[in-house]
């Protein structure tokens, strides 16, 4: 099979994700909340996969460690849509894609692979980029948390949980791709149907708007995305290698930043780009294959 194919699937998927924080503004300018457009997003997909795979959920009682991937899955989801709603989108991205560096620390915890000297050097370059990207000329890097927004935090913790979401995967290969989708949509629903409830009791988050026909049809169109992203990813990945994947999926800074750049005044300061520059790099030392050393 060409290896076209796989690729463009996992274009497909970066491009749903690069561009979905336009979608989702556009529903909080309608009045419905990130977290309440993610539960509904994905309580749709949810029932779409229970009606093509009925067998799915059958699958996933067999397997109570499915929990965990649907809690990082979930809050995953939960972080990086409302980070991309309020926050500065590029800032957002490049804040999520410290994942690699995460991927490092909680593969040496949790899979007791502990990290190489090259390894080490990626999460130095990552963290660089974070301190570029968060703290403006001029001010204390001692007081690096004093310049986190709300989004910032949010896309971290988006990074951090994506991260878990992948090394749990790696626990998980043995589970049937159809549980794992399952625990995957269902957490992505159950936590933020959970934490819009919880944000409307503390009075942070709205009610959900009466249906007007405009949203209602965005919402259907951004959850068949979502769906369509994640089989395109199923896809794509299972028939690369792990890699390739990783590489492909970096696309998704270039969508994100494009499609700001196109769709608002956004610009881009020298420290965000070299920060953005640092970051990235250790996402592709990341995402490249060990050299092979020479036969002797």
């Amino acid at each position: 099979m060409p290896t076209i194919f796989p690729i463009l699937a996992l274009v497909l998927n970066a491009f749903v994700w690069g561009v979905s924080w336009w979608p989702f503004r556009q529903l909080h300018a309608a009045g419905l909340h990130p977290l309440w457009a993610t539960a509904l997003m994905y309580a749709l997909a949810l029932a779409c996969l229970l009606l093509a795979r009925p067998q799915a959920l059958r699958n996933a009682r067999q397997h109570p460690a499915l929990w965990l991937l649907a809690l990082s899955s979930g809050l995953t989801n939960v972080a990086f849509n409302w980070a991309v709603t309020v926050g500065d989108v590029v800032r957002v991205v490049l804040l999520f894609y410290l994942m690699p560096a995460w991927s490092v620390l909680l593969a040496w915890k949790v899979l007791g692979e502990r990290p190489t000297g090259m390894a080490l050097v990626r999460l130095l370059l990552a963290f660089a980029g974070v301190a570029l990207v968060l703290v403006p000329a001029g001010a204390s890097w001692g007081r690096l948390a004093a310049h986190l927004s709300g989004a910032d935090l949010l896309a971290l913790a988006g990074g951090f949980c994506f991260a878990l979401t992948n090394v749990t995967l790696r626990r998980l290969h043995a589970v049937p791709g159809d549980a794992r989708m399952l625990a995957m949509f269902g957490g992505g629903a159950l936590l933020a149907c959970t934490s819009a409830a919880l944000g409307l009791a503390a009075g942070t988050v709205p009610a959900l708007p009466a249906p007007a026909l405009a949203w209602v049809l965005l919402a259907l169109a951004l959850a068949l995305a979502f769906v369509l992203g994640n089989y395109a990813l199923q896809y794509g990945a299972a028939r690369l290698a792990a890699g390739t994947t990783a590489l492909v999926m970096l696309s998704e800074v270039v969508f994100a930043s494009v499609s700001s750049a196109l769709l608002t005044s956004a610009t881009l300061a020298p420290r965000t780009l070299l920060g953005g520059a640092l970051i990235m790099l250790a996402a592709l030392l990341a995402a490249s294959p060990p050299r092979r050393q020479a036969s002797t």
